[in-house]
């Protein structure tokens, strides 16, 4: 691995222990608060409509990419009909 891996490495691990620490002083800071069963009620509502719309606009992503509605425009033209002598001659009288 090269020096740049390394260090890249390295800062993404430190972002990631730095997350996890500051996660567990948020969860142990308000370990002595009671939720009620409305707050309980509505965590688990607002965990699955985030997790429904997650999963649908993944859906969604992955749909468009599959049948090409991602693709740059392409301008579709009509293929002329090959000239012959015969065309060549009417098309000059």
């Amino acid at each position: 691995m090269s020096r740049g891996g390394i260090t890249v490495t390295a800062i993404l691990l430190a972002i990631l222990v730095a997350t996890i620490w500051w996660a567990w002083q948020g969860w142990t800071a308000h370990a002595d608060v009671q939720m009620s069963i409305h707050g309980y009620i509505a965590l688990g509502l607002g965990v699955f409509f985030s997790l429904l719309i997650g999963f649908g606009l993944m859906a969604l992503t992955f749909y468009s990419s599959r049948r090409g509605y991602d693709d740059l425009p392409q301008a579709k033209d009509k293929p002329e009909p090959p000239v012959g002598e015969d065309q060549a001659t009417r098309n000059i009288s």
